[in-house]
């Protein structure tokens, strides 16, 4: 429990870092994403090199399908979540980019509903209703004559909860045969190389300073090598159904940390949404697990 809860508030801290970076330091989130992504891969697949999982670090090019399944996971997936949540929280902030991104359990359930035409139970409809109360109450603040944040971060936020969406389920049977540690590695890498053709990493965007250094340091060992680590490292002890109700800190230390430390203003229908996207999430979780236990 320690681990997923610590590597769940990494994670949004990491955001907030990010928005930190983007307001003072105006550093790209293309240029971040790209460093991001290229470091944390090349240092996650070094670990991988040296644990018991080594083998399986060159062998998924062995094979043409995994291959070519890695580097649509890479290009899509792990860009499509990446450029898009930071883009999100340069358009916003981290505590509404992360809350959107939390979105995509809602729409991996609704693209199954309309193109593999599965019939949704009364809990699933109940939840993608409240998700888009949450939603209604982030964007509106409860006017719902006006939006209360940019066009733009909302744009980026629901992309990002789609780049979520493929990044939870285009590569998931790479994941059964090579483990997450070798298939996200490679994915960032993949991404952040691809990425490095727009925002080179050596060309760095922004105003450089020790506090810029430091931020970018932070978003890449704690954000994501540590954060990604501590949560692999949980799977081991408890299932899933259990690391996702304890993920759900992400959001929430992404919204603490955006009240205290950067003064982004929260109110109750800030709150609300936030509580109705996550109990949404929950919600799914449990009965997903209902599923698989009358399948048993």
């Amino acid at each position: 429990m320690t681990l997923v809860l610590c590597g769940a508030t990494l994670w949004g801290v990491s955001g907030n870092a990010a928005q930190y970076l983007f307001e003072t330091q105006k550093v790209s989130a293309g240029w971040l994403t790209s460093v991001r992504m290229l470091t944390a891969g090349v240092l996650l697949l070094a670990i991988m090199q040296c644990g018991k999982h080594r083998q399986q670090v060159w062998a998924i090019w062995k094979q043409r399908r995994s291959a070519s399944s890695l580097v649509v996971f890479g290009l899509v997936g792990m860009i499509g979540s990446q450029y898009t949540y930071f883009e999100a929280v340069a358009a916003g902030n981290a505590a509404t980019a992360t809350l959107l991104q939390y979105l995509s359990p809602v729409l991996i359930l609704l693209f199954s509903i309309l193109f593999m035409r599965k019939k949704p139970k009364m809990i699933e409809l109940t939840a993608m209703v409240i998700a888009l109360l949450g939603v209604f109450f982030l964007v509106t603040k409860g006017h719902p004559n006006q939006l209360s944040i940019a066009p733009g971060a909302i744009i980026w936020g629901l992309l990002a909860a789609l780049g979520g969406a493929i990044y939870a389920t285009q590569p998931a049977s790479i994941l059964k045969q090579f483990g997450p540690g070798v298939v996200v590695g490679w994915g960032m890498v993949i991404g952040g190389a691809a990425m490095s053709l727009f925002y080179p990493p050596w060309i760095f965007h922004g105003q450089w300073s020790m506090a810029a250094f430091i931020g970018i340091v932070f978003v890449i060992l704690f954000g994501t090598l540590i954060a990604f680590y501590l949560y692999l490292a949980s799977l081991s002890y408890l299932k899933p159904l259990e690391t996702s109700m304890l993920g759900c800190a992400e959001p929430l230390s992404a919204a603490l940390v955006s009240v205290v430390w950067l003064h982004v203003p929260f109110t109750l229908f800030d709150w609300l949404g936030a509580l109705c996207i996550i109990g949404t999430v929950v919600s799914l979780a449990f009965a997903q697990k209902n599923v698989k236990n009358k399948r048993k």
